[in-house]
């Protein structure tokens, strides 16, 4: 009792974990993100699948699931929909083991063993896991060897993260570091040329060379690249706007400068 007579009830302490969206990748999501999983050998804890679900496809995923050794648990949709982070779980919540992150030398040895000049990708804070999800599924489209992302202030990766790349991140290399413009001076001591997008740069994308060894930066959804970062880059380029919106997002711009560099390497 309180000094005023009142009942005093003691609050719960409070859970020391990040936000749901924030928490490193542990569950997997979708049919997609679990096939691609499952094809990549990743370790599968549990399955948990919408139980009285008669979809072939979902039986499949189970069964491929329990052949590479999971548990898989019929589990109410109601469950599943308290559990998913990305509200998309499609009927299926995989748990699997926290994905590791690599080094800057692991993506460069990556690309000195598929005997290619390198194609990185660096994302400075971009703090949005669907926009770092699509840039991740777009690098492993174009043969990135890798992407490379600050601990501070960045999405890592996470469920959301997962299902957006529709599977790229169980085949796409990233490193986590500390601190982006040394990064940025590891590739340079490699031989990578480091390209960052500016709306203002002078050098348009179409007359820019990218066929050689390069890492394309990639800014935040709302500042675009750190002072530092920036003057770090050897290089700015800038997409060519035509219309009335004189901006795209991080994805987006990533997109076409990453299909613009597979364009060049391709007819070099």
């Amino acid at each position: 009792m309180s000094m005023d007579g009142k009942k005093q009830f003691d609050r719960p302490p409070k859970r020391d974990r990040e936000p749901r969206e924030e928490q490193e990748l542990s569950l997997i999501e979708g049919r997609n993100a679990l096939n691609e999983a499952l094809k990549a050998g990743r370790t599968l804890n549990k399955v948990f699948i919408a139980a009285g679900d008669t979809d072939a496809g979902l039986r499949r995923l189970a069964a491929e699931a329990r052949k590479a050794g999971a548990v898989v648990v019929e589990t109410d949709r109601r469950k599943l929909d308290d559990m998913s982070v990305t509200g998309a779980h499609q009927g299926v919540i995989a748990s699997v083991a926290v994905k590791e992150y690599c080094s800057v030398q692991d993506i460069l040895d990556n690309a000195r063993s598929r005997g290619e000049a390198p194609l990185i990708v660096l994302c400075d804070e971009v703090s949005d896991g669907h926009n770092l999800g699509a840039i991740i599924r777009t690098a492993e489209c174009v043969g990135a060897h890798g992407v490379i992302i600050p601990k501070r202030r960045s999405a890592a990766l996470t469920a959301v993260v997962a299902k957006t790349s529709a599977g790229a991140a169980e085949y796409m290399p990233v490193a986590r570091v500390p601190n982006l413009t040394a990064a940025i001076k590891e590739l340079k001591d490699a031989g990578v040329w480091v390209y960052g997008t500016a709306a203002d740069a002078k050098s348009e994308l179409w007359k820019t060379d990218l066929s050689g060894p390069m890492a394309l930066v990639i800014g935040s959804e709302g500042d675009g690249m750190g002072r530092l970062v920036a003057e770090n880059c050897d290089f700015t380029l800038s997409i060519p706007m035509k219309g009335h919106i004189s901006s795209l997002n991080a994805s987006a711009s990533a997109a076409i400068v990453l299909y613009e560099a597979l364009r060049q390497r391709t007819e070099k």
